[in-house]
């Protein structure tokens, strides 16, 4: 067997496994990473200009390709830098791979040069970090290290290359890919969940994230047309349910003025499918402790907010079709207070904007999803805009619209756009982020020009962290620290040599996104200038 450099045995690792793209800054201490990179005719190099929108770039490429995205730094500040995007794809259930640099062994043993334990430092946001101890180990732990991000229920795998290693001879191959298997709920189960919802009179279906990532929509929807109960969806489950599917009432787990709520408090019985708890805790949604039946690949965490009667563990898909072979009576019902209506009509769902000229979120939504198809993606960064995105967009198709909601960062949306663009090439991206979150990775606007993507970005500029100062108001009845200045956002653009608009108002804004879905040709960037 011939042996090869180990950076070139963990290029072909990283082929075997799929990979096509790899976002990232280089460094020292990754130039033989770099240099093997570089040979490859199957993988393309993005380099960015910061490592964070490289980790954003991974987690959305991730989410919306269905495998694990990969980014690259090199050790000390670039590692810090990759660590908030890790995060955010860990507590969001995004498949990652990230890959640092790191000192040689013969430095790690005492205060050196830029040297952190970037393991340690890592393990808190992560599923497994890992250090490469021998360069025979590579192909062990790249597929151990794509296997843990893309099980159930995925996250972020740090793994380092000390320097010293990435030079030396291995003998080593890449290990075969299989896929991870699945299983199925006993028959014991099946039985206790069929008893719960037979004895029920008004169950919910809740259904969460696990279901988009799973694919398992179309056993879903038979479900949900057996039981013939009302449906409510997590900010990163919209759009399992067609809007206007009379079952569908829309989004829970809004900070304030969730509508969804009386709804949960009228069941008897909680069907919970594919829910991340990490969106929203239900001691938020739950204050009844309504009894939960519990559907997902891994077991439930109970609380006394999440009283767990009865739990299918398995995959998704499996489970949902079994559960529907059991021919379960309907259980069709309808809440009480027009409840439907009302939340249409204040989350401003199927509004009429004709006539209409204010430049409100809820209007420019509207708009956004009057001009959206099937394809279309909108990536939400973190803010006040992103409540009303989850109150009032509605996506024609699940796993479309992308909202960090675990660890909620800002900085996501431009960068996530990227990485959306790169898995979709055929689909419209949309990116809407604040000023805040938008001048955090502006940077990035200057990577998408040169890949030549066709970007729509919306920056609404109102001179505040809005959703914040909203908090502080309430709390303290003054805002502090939440108000900055602005650059010219189009002249920004224009020096990235991309092309800006503002619109005045709201005619304007749907002929300028009308023309630019329509041509999908260009980068540009919306201004909207919001009321402070």
């Amino acid at each position: 067997m011939s042996s090869m450099k180990a950076t070139d045995l963990l290029i072909d690792c990283l082929e075997n496994e799929g990979v096509e793209y790899v976002f990232g800054i280089m460094g020292k201490e990754t130039l033989d990473l770099m240099n093997s990179l570089s040979k490859s005719k199957q993988i393309t190099y993005i380099n960015v200009r910061h490592e964070q929108g490289a980790a954003f770039m991974a987690d959305v490429y991730g989410r919306l390709s269905k495998k694990a995205g990969v980014c690259l730094a090199t050790l000390g500040p670039g590692a810090t830098n990759l660590i908030t995007g890790i995060a955010s794809a860990t507590l969001d259930h995004s498949p990652v791979v990230a890959i640092t640099g790191q000192a040689g062994f013969e430095r790690q043993h005492k205060e050196s040069h830029q040297y952190l334990d970037i393991v340690k430092m890592f393990e808190p946001a992560t599923k497994w970090s890992v250090q490469i101890k021998d360069s025979k180990t590579i192909p062990k732990i790249i597929r151990r290290g794509f296997r843990e991000a893309q099980m159930e229920k995925p996250g972020a795998v740090l793994i380092e290359l000390p320097e010293n290693l990435a030079p030396e001879n291995s003998a080593s191959q890449p290990l075969p890919v299989i896929p991870i298997p699945k299983s199925k709920p006993t028959v014991e189960a099946m039985e206790a969940a069929r008893i719960l919802i037979e004895q029920s009179q008004k169950p919910v279906i809740i259904v969460g994230n696990g279901v988009v990532r799973q694919d398992a929509m179309a056993e879903l929807h038979k479900f949900v047309e057996q039981l013939q109960s009302p449906v409510i969806h997590s900010f990163m489950a919209k759009g399992i349910l067609p809007k206007d599917h009379p079952l569908n009432y829309f989004t829970f787990g809004l900070m304030k003025k969730d509508e969804a709520l009386p709804l949960i408090d009228e069941s008897d019985l909680l069907i919970v499918i594919g829910y991340d708890v990490i969106e929203k805790p239900a001691m938020d949604w739950n204050k009844k402790k309504c009894p939960i039946l519990h559907l997902d690949p891994l077991p439930a965490e109970m609380d006394e907010y999440y009283p767990v009667k009865a739990e299918l563990i398995g995959d998704l898909n499996e489970t949902l079709q079994a559960l529907t072979q059991l021919e379960l009576p309907s259980k069709q019902w309808v809440p009480t207070g027009n409840l439907k209506e009302r939340m249409e009509t204040i989350y401003q769902i199927n509004q009429d904007v004709k006539g209409k000229q204010a430049l409100s979120i809820e209007n420019i939504l509207t708009i956004i999803e009057s001009h959206s198809t099937e394809k279309t993606i909108v990536v939400s960064d973190v803010g006040a805009h992103k409540l009303a995105i989850a109150r009032t967009y509605q996506p024609k198709q699940a796993g479309r619209l992308i909202i960090s909601n675990g660890l909620a960062s800002m900085g996501i949306a431009l960068p996530g756009s990227i990485g959306a663009k790169l898995a979709c090439p055929d689909a419209p991206v949309i990116c809407i982020t604040g000023d805040g979150g938008a001048l955090m990775n502006i940077s990035e606007l200057e990577t998408a020009n040169r890949l030549g993507l066709s970007i729509i970005v919306i920056v609404l500029n109102n001179l505040t962290l809005k959703l914040e100062e909203q908090m502080m108001k309430e709390k303290f009845y003054h805002s502090f620290g939440a108000n900055f200045g602005n650059p010219d956002f189009l002249k920004l653009a224009e020096s990235f040599g991309v092309k800006g608009v503002r619109p005045t108002h709201l005619n304007e804004f749907d002929q300028i996104l009308k023309e630019a879905m329509n041509s999908d040709e260009e980068l540009l960037l919306i201004e909207i200038q919001m009321p402070s």
